[in-house]
Protein backbone atom coordinates (compact mmCIF):
# COMPACT_ATOMS: atom_id res chain seq x y z
CA UNK A 1 0.00 0.00 0.00
CA UNK A 2 1.06 3.64 -0.72
CA UNK A 3 0.80 6.44 1.80
CA UNK A 4 -1.52 9.11 0.92
CA UNK A 5 -0.22 12.47 0.21
CA UNK A 6 -3.33 14.81 0.07
CA UNK A 7 -2.56 18.41 -0.63
CA UNK A 8 -5.58 19.79 1.18
CA UNK A 9 -7.83 17.57 3.29
CA UNK A 10 -9.61 15.35 0.71
CA UNK A 11 -7.85 16.26 -2.24
CA UNK A 12 -5.02 13.97 -3.57
CA UNK A 13 -3.23 15.15 -6.60
CA UNK A 14 -1.61 12.30 -8.60
CA UNK A 15 1.56 13.53 -10.08
CA UNK A 16 2.09 15.31 -6.71
CA UNK A 17 1.18 11.60 -5.58
CA UNK A 18 3.96 9.79 -7.83
CA UNK A 19 6.47 12.31 -7.51
CA UNK A 20 6.85 12.98 -11.18
CA UNK A 21 4.85 14.21 -13.88
CA UNK A 22 2.35 11.57 -15.62
CA UNK A 23 0.33 14.42 -17.47
CA UNK A 24 -2.62 16.61 -17.04
CA UNK A 25 -2.97 17.20 -13.04
CA UNK A 26 -5.52 14.57 -12.02
CA UNK A 27 -7.39 15.56 -8.64
CA UNK A 28 -9.13 12.63 -7.07
CA UNK A 29 -11.35 14.00 -4.01
CA UNK A 30 -12.53 11.68 -1.58
CA UNK A 31 -14.89 11.42 1.53
CA UNK A 32 -14.04 8.58 3.51
CA UNK A 33 -14.63 5.50 0.77
CA UNK A 34 -15.97 7.61 -1.81
CA UNK A 35 -14.01 9.64 -4.42
CA UNK A 36 -14.05 10.73 -7.44
CA UNK A 37 -11.38 11.72 -10.29
CA UNK A 38 -11.37 15.50 -11.86
CA UNK A 39 -10.12 14.60 -15.67
CA UNK A 40 -8.03 11.65 -15.88
CA UNK A 41 -5.42 12.33 -18.88
CA UNK A 42 -4.11 10.12 -21.58
CA UNK A 43 -5.16 6.49 -22.44
CA UNK A 44 -1.46 5.20 -21.67
CA UNK A 45 -1.12 6.50 -18.45
CA UNK A 46 -4.74 5.49 -17.39
CA UNK A 47 -3.32 2.14 -16.35
CA UNK A 48 -0.87 3.55 -13.94
CA UNK A 49 -3.13 6.19 -12.08
CA UNK A 50 -5.67 3.46 -11.42
CA UNK A 51 -3.18 1.25 -9.75
CA UNK A 52 -1.72 4.28 -8.00
CA UNK A 53 -5.52 4.53 -6.68
CA UNK A 54 -5.94 0.72 -5.92
CA UNK A 55 -2.55 1.10 -4.13
CA UNK A 56 -3.94 3.90 -1.81
CA UNK A 57 -6.76 2.03 -1.02
CA UNK A 58 -9.48 3.67 -2.45
CA UNK A 59 -12.12 0.63 -2.96
CA UNK A 60 -12.42 0.93 -7.29
CA UNK A 61 -16.02 0.03 -6.83
CA UNK A 62 -16.84 3.54 -4.71
CA UNK A 63 -16.03 5.84 -7.71
CA UNK A 64 -18.34 8.22 -7.79
CA UNK A 65 -17.43 9.20 -11.80
CA UNK A 66 -14.73 11.10 -13.32
CA UNK A 67 -15.72 14.32 -14.58
CA UNK A 68 -13.83 16.61 -17.39
CA UNK A 69 -12.93 19.86 -16.78
CA UNK A 70 -12.81 20.04 -21.05
CA UNK A 71 -12.82 18.11 -23.97
CA UNK A 72 -8.93 18.41 -24.87
CA UNK A 73 -7.37 15.38 -25.86
CA UNK A 74 -5.05 16.03 -22.72
CA UNK A 75 -7.85 15.93 -20.26
CA UNK A 76 -9.72 12.85 -21.41
CA UNK A 77 -8.35 10.83 -23.93
CA UNK A 78 -8.54 8.03 -20.91
CA UNK A 79 -12.28 8.61 -20.48
CA UNK A 80 -13.41 5.46 -22.32
CA UNK A 81 -10.55 3.27 -20.57
CA UNK A 82 -11.29 4.69 -17.18
CA UNK A 83 -15.07 4.11 -17.61
CA UNK A 84 -14.93 0.66 -18.40
CA UNK A 85 -12.40 0.17 -15.31
CA UNK A 86 -13.77 1.67 -13.20
CA UNK A 87 -17.51 1.04 -14.63
CA UNK A 88 -18.48 4.43 -13.21
CA UNK A 89 -20.51 7.48 -14.81
CA UNK A 90 -18.94 10.02 -17.17
CA UNK A 91 -19.53 14.08 -16.13
CA UNK A 92 -18.73 16.69 -18.72
CA UNK A 93 -20.54 20.29 -19.59
CA UNK A 94 -23.36 19.75 -22.61
CA UNK A 95 -21.07 21.78 -24.99
CA UNK A 96 -18.30 18.92 -24.35
CA UNK A 97 -20.84 16.08 -24.60
CA UNK A 98 -20.75 16.03 -28.99
CA UNK A 99 -16.85 15.85 -28.89
CA UNK A 100 -16.76 13.24 -26.53
CA UNK A 101 -19.74 10.88 -28.02
CA UNK A 102 -18.46 11.63 -31.82
CA UNK A 103 -14.80 11.81 -30.95
CA UNK A 104 -13.74 14.68 -32.35
CA UNK A 105 -10.38 14.97 -33.13
CA UNK A 106 -10.29 18.61 -34.50
CA UNK A 107 -11.96 20.32 -31.61
CA UNK A 108 -10.64 17.97 -28.72
CA UNK A 109 -6.68 19.11 -30.35
CA UNK A 110 -6.15 15.38 -31.16
CA UNK A 111 -5.46 16.33 -34.45
CA UNK A 112 -3.00 19.00 -35.88
CA UNK A 113 -2.05 17.93 -38.91
CA UNK A 114 0.63 21.23 -39.12
CA UNK A 115 2.03 20.34 -35.91
CA UNK A 116 2.03 16.49 -36.66
CA UNK A 117 0.12 15.91 -33.59
CA UNK A 118 -1.98 13.07 -34.82
CA UNK A 119 -3.85 11.22 -31.87
CA UNK A 120 -6.61 8.41 -30.85
CA UNK A 121 -9.20 10.05 -29.50
CA UNK A 122 -11.87 7.09 -28.24
CA UNK A 123 -15.57 7.70 -28.10
CA UNK A 124 -17.22 8.23 -24.61
CA UNK A 125 -20.75 8.33 -23.65
CA UNK A 126 -21.04 10.82 -20.97
CA UNK A 127 -23.62 9.88 -18.07
CA UNK A 128 -24.59 13.24 -16.77
CA UNK A 129 -23.99 17.00 -17.74
CA UNK A 130 -23.15 19.86 -15.24
CA UNK A 131 -23.47 23.31 -15.73
CA UNK A 132 -23.05 26.59 -13.65
CA UNK A 133 -24.63 26.59 -10.36
CA UNK A 134 -25.04 21.94 -9.92
CA UNK A 135 -23.42 20.56 -7.62
CA UNK A 136 -21.32 16.96 -7.58
CA UNK A 137 -21.88 14.70 -3.86
CA UNK A 138 -18.80 12.96 -2.94
CA UNK A 139 -19.59 11.23 -0.16
CA UNK A 140 -20.32 14.11 1.83
CA UNK A 141 -18.22 16.54 0.09
CA UNK A 142 -19.93 18.67 -2.70
CA UNK A 143 -18.18 20.64 -5.69
CA UNK A 144 -20.02 23.36 -6.79
CA UNK A 145 -19.70 23.64 -10.71
CA UNK A 146 -18.47 26.31 -12.53
CA UNK A 147 -18.79 27.34 -15.88
CA UNK A 148 -15.58 29.16 -16.86
CA UNK A 149 -16.02 29.12 -20.59
CA UNK A 150 -12.62 31.26 -22.86
CA UNK A 151 -9.77 28.66 -23.09
CA UNK A 152 -12.78 26.13 -24.14
CA UNK A 153 -16.56 26.72 -24.49
CA UNK A 154 -16.59 23.41 -22.85
CA UNK A 155 -14.19 24.70 -19.58
CA UNK A 156 -15.68 23.83 -15.98
CA UNK A 157 -14.13 24.53 -12.62
CA UNK A 158 -15.14 23.46 -9.15
CA UNK A 159 -15.37 24.83 -5.67
CA UNK A 160 -14.86 22.80 -3.05
CA UNK A 161 -14.67 25.36 0.00
CA UNK A 162 -11.65 27.69 0.21
CA UNK A 163 -10.27 25.78 -3.08
CA UNK A 164 -11.26 26.18 -6.72
CA UNK A 165 -10.50 23.59 -9.13
CA UNK A 166 -9.38 25.72 -11.71
CA UNK A 167 -8.73 23.76 -15.08
CA UNK A 168 -6.96 25.68 -17.87
CA UNK A 169 -8.40 29.08 -16.63
CA UNK A 170 -4.91 30.49 -15.34
CA UNK A 171 -1.57 28.70 -14.49
CA UNK A 172 0.79 30.08 -11.58
CA UNK A 173 3.28 32.08 -14.09
CA UNK A 174 0.28 34.23 -15.12
CA UNK A 175 -0.25 31.67 -18.31
CA UNK A 176 -3.70 30.69 -19.30
CA UNK A 177 -5.28 27.61 -21.23
CA UNK A 178 -4.21 28.13 -24.89
CA UNK A 179 -6.43 30.36 -27.20
CA UNK A 180 -7.60 28.96 -30.48
CA UNK A 181 -11.03 28.94 -32.41
CA UNK A 182 -11.29 25.53 -32.88
CA UNK A 183 -11.86 24.38 -29.92
CA UNK A 184 -14.40 27.22 -28.76
CA UNK A 185 -12.01 29.64 -27.56
CA UNK A 186 -13.76 32.99 -26.58
CA UNK A 187 -11.44 36.12 -25.47
CA UNK A 188 -14.76 38.45 -23.64
CA UNK A 189 -15.81 35.32 -21.98
CA UNK A 190 -12.39 34.05 -20.63
CA UNK A 191 -11.79 37.83 -18.91
CA UNK A 192 -14.98 37.43 -17.49
CA UNK A 193 -13.79 33.71 -16.37
CA UNK A 194 -11.05 35.14 -15.00
CA UNK A 195 -12.25 38.16 -13.41
CA UNK A 196 -15.07 35.65 -11.79
CA UNK A 197 -12.26 33.68 -9.93
CA UNK A 198 -10.58 37.36 -9.34
CA UNK A 199 -13.43 38.53 -7.55
CA UNK A 200 -14.55 35.27 -5.46
CA UNK A 201 -13.24 34.37 -1.68
CA UNK A 202 -11.59 31.48 -2.81
CA UNK A 203 -7.84 31.01 -1.31
CA UNK A 204 -5.87 28.27 -3.38
CA UNK A 205 -6.56 27.53 -7.23
CA UNK A 206 -5.97 23.78 -8.16
CA UNK A 207 -5.16 24.50 -12.20
CA UNK A 208 -5.26 21.23 -14.61
CA UNK A 209 -1.44 21.69 -15.37
CA UNK A 210 1.79 22.63 -13.22
CA UNK A 211 1.70 23.60 -9.51
CA UNK A 212 -0.90 24.52 -7.15
CA UNK A 213 -0.76 28.26 -5.91
CA UNK A 214 -2.37 30.41 -3.27
CA UNK A 215 -5.00 32.91 -5.51
CA UNK A 216 -2.90 36.23 -6.11
CA UNK A 217 -5.87 38.85 -7.46
CA UNK A 218 -2.13 41.16 -8.90
CA UNK A 219 -1.29 37.80 -11.22
CA UNK A 220 -5.15 37.53 -12.26
CA UNK A 221 -5.29 41.12 -13.08
CA UNK A 222 -1.90 41.39 -14.96
CA UNK A 223 -3.32 38.09 -17.06
CA UNK A 224 -7.00 39.75 -17.50
CA UNK A 225 -4.94 43.11 -18.93
CA UNK A 226 -2.90 41.15 -21.40
CA UNK A 227 -6.42 39.02 -22.48
CA UNK A 228 -8.30 42.92 -22.99
CA UNK A 229 -5.13 43.37 -25.35
CA UNK A 230 -5.86 40.53 -27.75
CA UNK A 231 -9.40 41.83 -28.17
CA UNK A 232 -7.13 44.53 -30.53
CA UNK A 233 -4.22 42.60 -31.61
CA UNK A 234 -3.86 39.42 -34.10
CA UNK A 235 -0.33 38.20 -31.93
CA UNK A 236 -2.02 35.87 -28.98
CA UNK A 237 -0.07 32.58 -29.21
CA UNK A 238 -0.58 28.95 -28.94
CA UNK A 239 2.85 27.90 -30.66
CA UNK A 240 5.31 28.19 -27.91
CA UNK A 241 7.97 25.96 -28.11
CA UNK A 242 8.51 25.50 -24.77
CA UNK A 243 6.74 26.27 -21.33
CA UNK A 244 9.41 27.11 -18.71
CA UNK A 245 6.66 26.28 -15.69
CA UNK A 246 6.69 22.66 -16.39
CA UNK A 247 10.29 22.40 -15.73
CA UNK A 248 9.51 24.01 -12.63
CA UNK A 249 6.84 21.40 -11.75
CA UNK A 250 9.13 18.35 -12.68
CA UNK A 251 11.66 19.84 -9.83
CA UNK A 252 8.90 20.30 -7.41
CA UNK A 253 7.26 17.19 -8.23
CA UNK A 254 10.65 15.32 -7.11
CA UNK A 255 11.40 17.20 -4.22
CA UNK A 256 7.88 16.72 -3.21
CA UNK A 257 7.54 20.38 -2.73
CA UNK A 258 4.39 21.46 -1.20
CA UNK A 259 2.07 24.77 -2.41
CA UNK A 260 4.02 27.55 -0.53
CA UNK A 261 1.80 28.80 2.22
CA UNK A 262 -0.09 25.26 3.02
Amino acid sequence: MLERRPIFPGVIEMNHQAGWRIGCNVYLVYDDASWALVDIGYSETVDEIIEMIRQLDFPLAQCCGVVATHADVDHIQGLARAKTILKCPVLAHPKAVESLQSGDRIKTFAEITAQNIHLDMPIVQVDRTVDDGDTIDVGGLKLEVWHTPGHTDSQLAFRCGSLLLSGDNIYRDGSVGAIDAHHGSDIPAFIRSLERIRGSNVEWLLPSHGPIFRKDDALLSKTIERLKGYLTLADFGTCASEWPLMKEWDRELAEGTLPEGT
